[in-house]
């Protein structure tokens, strides 16, 4: 008996459609290796037809008063809430996640973010007018930049989605968005959502591959385009960019330091930071896998780290006592197990190391140790669960240690020295630096890297405008 597979539809215009070729991808459950669905294989004509429409329905949306975006997007958050669990099944066929965590750690959250951007919808404002010339008035005007080309990665579809469109959309843009092409099934749900909300062309979703974000990015349409991936696909979206000088907004990579003085809290810390390095399979780029600790408690924190390691579980999305579920795809499953299989003979795999099972993509929870600072696992991001810890002397190595990485988005310190974190804190440079805890985030607050981590603000009032421009307008009191 064949199970019949979903076909999942681009939505442009208000309404769905096939690829205009109609070409298509097989979707993978990651939890169990198989196909579940198909996705167009979006190209340029499906990316003309939306950019066209995004295009169009700018102007009028554009024009809306902040109050009446405020609305719109009120009623996605609660139209969200009242179709979580269709969002969360849609989300564990995309990433194989467990259920009870994709219920109680994503949807609160983003709905949390639509109503914040809501009300940033109504805060839309420049300085004062003012006489900085003789007989001249200046006041200036914060606009919606146009058409936003977004892209949005594999491991939190949804979140990342919201990131994208809800400031967009609450400064006054229209978007045309793609997931990623291993996890589209809850984005096409968001659209179905979103669509009975919004004007036609305000919201658009575009399926497929790497080509398909390029040609979105590419398109003369976008004012703005952005991306939320791998370093590498950043470059190629800022060159890409380059070409028509349009705005760029990237949250790329990240290989957050978590530095571990020797006045800390071991048993706390050791929950806290496994926690963190472990959730979501280490599939986050804030995620808690570079442990720095110091010399003086290094053993008696890598047994501690090594036993929490073993006592974590990965497994379906049914099981409520798993943390996490599996890698997104087999392409990432060889790439953290390369990792792995590539130690320098000075490292040593104190938990984990290994694929769990032969069905789905799952891997241990893992800790190394005994690294140094220029090894490959130290210096590159594995993006699964692993938690690499290196010894250090003295806050100058540890800081050392911590920056010399070419990322830059989290990080977080562990003392209850109030001085040092504070020096740390000023030190360290990443986008974020949490005291005493590592992950937490928030709508009020700013999320964002610099180096190679990318530029551009998600969340908070920074992240609103970036999705707005500035005009400068001046007129003669004469």
């Amino acid at each position: 008996m064949t199970t019949e597979l979903r076909r999942l539809r681009n939505y442009i215009n208000g309404e769905f459609r096939d690829a205009a070729d109609g070409r298509t991808i097989d979707v993978v459950n990651p939890a169990t290796g198989e196909v579940y669905a198909t996705s167009p294989l979006s190209g340029q004509a499906d990316v003309d037809a939306a950019m066209e429409a995004a295009a169009a329905a700018f102007p009028a949306w554009r024009d809306s008063t902040p109050a009446e975006r405020q609305k719109v997007l009120l009623k996605i958050a609660d139209a969200f809430e009242e179709r979580a669990e269709d969002l969360i099944a849609a989300e564990v066929q995309n990433t194989g996640k467990p259920i009870a965590l994709t219920a109680s750690e994503e949807i609160p959250p983003m709905v949390d973010q639509i109503r914040f951007f809501a009300g940033a919808a109504r805060l839309l404002e420049g300085r004062s007018a003012g006489e900085y010339m003789e007989g001249m008035t200046s006041i200036v005007r914060r606009e919606p930049v146009g058409v936003c080309a977004q892209v949005a990665p594999w491991n939190y579809p949804m979140m990342m989605a919201v990131w994208k469109f809800a400031p967009a959309l609450a400064a006054g843009n229209t978007v045309v968005l793609k997931p990623s092409d291993t996890t589209p099934a809850s984005t096409v749900l968001m659209a179905e959502i979103i669509g009975q909300i919004v004007p036609k062309g305000v919201f658009n979703v575009v399926c497929g591959d790497r080509e398909t974000g390029k040609t979105m990015v590419e398109h003369p349409t976008p004012a703005m385009a952005s991306i939320t991936g791998s370093v590498r696909a950043g470059m190629q979206v800022a060159e890409s960019a380059a070409k028509d000088v349009k705005r760029v907004h990237l949250e790329l990579g990240g290989k957050a330091p978590v530095v571990v003085f020797e006045d800390t809290d071991i048993e706390k810390a050791v929950e806290d930071i496994s926690v963190a390095g472990f959730f979501n399979a280490g599939q986050d780029c804030t995620a808690a896998t570079r442990v720095l600790v110091h010399e003086s408690i290094h053993d008696e924190f890598v047994t501690a780290l090594a036993k929490a390691a073993a006592e974590t579980k990965t497994g379906q999305p049914d099981d409520e006592d798993v943390l996490y579920g599996p890698l997104n795809n087999a392409n990432q499953l060889k790439q953290v197990a390369g990792f792995i299989d590539r130690l320098p003979a000075h490292a040593k795999v104190q938990a984990g190391g290994h694929r769990v099972g032969d069905k789905g993509y799952f891997y241990a929870p893992t800790v190394v140790s005994g690294l140094t600072q220029d090894d490959e696992i130290v210096q590159n991001e594995v993006f699964g669960p692993v938690i690499t810890v290196q010894s250090f002397t003295d806050e100058a190595q540890a800081l050392e240690f911590a920056n010399g990485v070419e990322y830059a988005l989290a990080s977080s310190v562990w003392t209850k020295d109030h001085a040092r974190a504070m020096r740390m804190s000023k030190a360290l440079d990443f986008g974020c630096v949490w005291i005493n805890t590592h992950i937490p985030l928030v709508a009020e607050m700013p999320h964002g890297g610099y180096k190679k981590s990318g530029y551009g603000k998600d969340l908070s009032a920074y992240g609103f405008e970036d999705y707005t421009r500035i005009k400068h307008v001046m007129t003669s009191l004469g």
